[in-house]
């Protein structure tokens, strides 16, 4: 069964730091957290993460001066979502990771659960890639993402949406 997911996350070129993912399983479940542990003061300083992603995190009313509700249920210490979303992908049979331009996305996954050689075996090693679908299918023209661009959620939702489009267009299984 497939799982669609999307994370947010903040890269340096040589780090990549999870804020948020977003999961959808075939099977309609969901899944949405929010890294409490995320280094939020360097998130603070970059420009593109401050207008694109942490509008869509949970926020405290008020001044503006904390970037997110550290009180919010969705907002878990790492070790949380890491068993969070282990036991997302044991809860679905033969699991089958998709994304959209999944490369950072996968290592993002990966490392919550430490170095590559500590994943557990029942999540994948890979990650398919919406993207490569979409070249291989001569880039049709995709339906339009209408809300939530860069909320991990939305997108996984939106790759689901993109996914079914594009069996539909292919007459073929992903």
């Amino acid at each position: 069964m497939r799982i669609f997911y999307d994370t947010e996350f903040l890269e340096d070129g040589r780090t990549i730091e999870l804020i948020s993912i977003g999961m959808v399983a075939d099977d309609g479940r969901e899944l949405y957290a929010v890294n409490r542990d995320a280094p939020w003061d360097r998130i603070r300083e970059h420009d593109w993460l401050l207008t694109n992603v942490v509008p869509h995190l949970p926020r405290v009313r008020g001044d503006g001066s904390q970037l997110i509700n550290f009180t919010d249920p969705l907002v878990k210490p790492r070790a949380a979502i890491a068993a969070e979303v282990l036991a997302f992908i044991r809860a679905t049979p033969n699991p089958d990771l998709w994304a959209w331009y999944c490369a950072y996305d996968h290592v993002a996954l990966c490392q919550l659960f430490g170095r590559m050689v500590d994943l557990p075996p029942e999540v994948p090693m890979w990650t398919n890639d919406l993207q490569q679908v979409i070249v291989r299918a001569q880039s049709p023209d995709l339906p339009d993402q209408q809300s939530g661009v860069h909320d991990a959620l939305a997108d996984a939702r939106h790759a689901q949406r993109i996914a079914a489009f594009l069996e539909r267009q292919t007459g073929r299984s992903l």
